[in-house]
């Protein structure tokens, strides 16, 4: 477990010793931002509307403005999460590092796993700093912190699962555009399988939208912390792992 650590270590430094950090951090913090303003707006703009009109029912801060702010932030994860696993082994590759790695005395399970914990921290950073705007919500409101919770925590499986995904992706080439393309691509179909559930019901559209994204994150945006939709998001990041060790077995035994 020490290796697996000193890799996540070495993984987040290495994000941070570069302009990636930054210009995710900056890029996300700035996004967020102003969905979280806009939505403030509307909802206090709605609120004096109410009050004008004389209706006495009270505006929900967690319904109007939090649940739609985290349904944002599972929209700005299709941008972000291919850059951030774009070069977790394409780079390696590109600079010829691959076979130093491989023939350390560390274990693909070690390699791996704290190269995908490494991503993983910097997905926390993201969401960390996107978390500062919400203290003028508490500040000045009275939001239910319990289903926010609950929404960041679906925001961090879903977002352990794709990177699992992207970094399956960049074991398979040593060009980095490529690796983020093709996780965007890849990401973006499971999302998109969500719109199956308006055609019409069988066998095929029922499969595919169970496995998308959005189905799953969906109770978490709600508050509702369901056991599925956990072991879906374990399931899936299972899945990014198992094919990345194959992928590492792969060229360990081409070299």
């Amino acid at each position: 477990m020490r290796n697996v650590l000193t890799i996540a270590r070495k993984e987040l430094n290495a994000y941070f010793q570069s302009p990636i950090a930054y210009v995710l951090i900056g890029a996300y913090a700035a996004m967020f931002g102003y969905f979280f303003w806009s939505l403030v707006y509307f909802f206090v703009r709605a609120s004096m509307q109410a009050q004008m009109t004389g209706r006495t029912m009270p505006m929900n801060l967690n319904e109007l403005v939090i649940r739609n702010l985290l349904g944002n932030c599972g929209v700005l994860c299709l941008f972000m999460i291919p850059m951030l696993t774009m070069r977790l082994f394409a780079e390696e590759k590109s600079r010829g590092t691959m076979e130093l790695l491989l023939t350390s005395p560390l274990k693909d399970w070690e390699i791996l796993l704290g190269k995908w914990a490494g991503a993983v921290g910097m997905y926390a950073s993201l969401l960390a700093f996107s978390g500062l705007n919400l203290i003028f919500l508490f500040a000045y409101g009275k939001p239910d912190w319990k289903p926010l919770a609950v929404g960041y925590v679906g925001l961090l499986l879903q977002g352990a699962a794709m990177l699992a995904l992207g970094m399956f992706l960049s074991s398979v080439t040593q060009n980095q555009i490529a690796a983020a393309f093709s996780t965007f691509v890849l990401l973006l179909m499971l999302w998109v399988f969500e719109w199956m559930s308006n055609m019409d019901q069988n066998v095929v559209t029922e499969v595919l939208t169970y496995v998308s994204l959005l189905r799953h994150n969906e109770s978490f945006i709600k508050g509702v912390l369901d056991l599925k939709d956990v072991l879906y998001y374990a399931s899936v990041s299972f899945l990014g792992l198992f094919l990345t060790a194959r992928s590492l077995e792969s060229l360990r035994y081409r070299g």
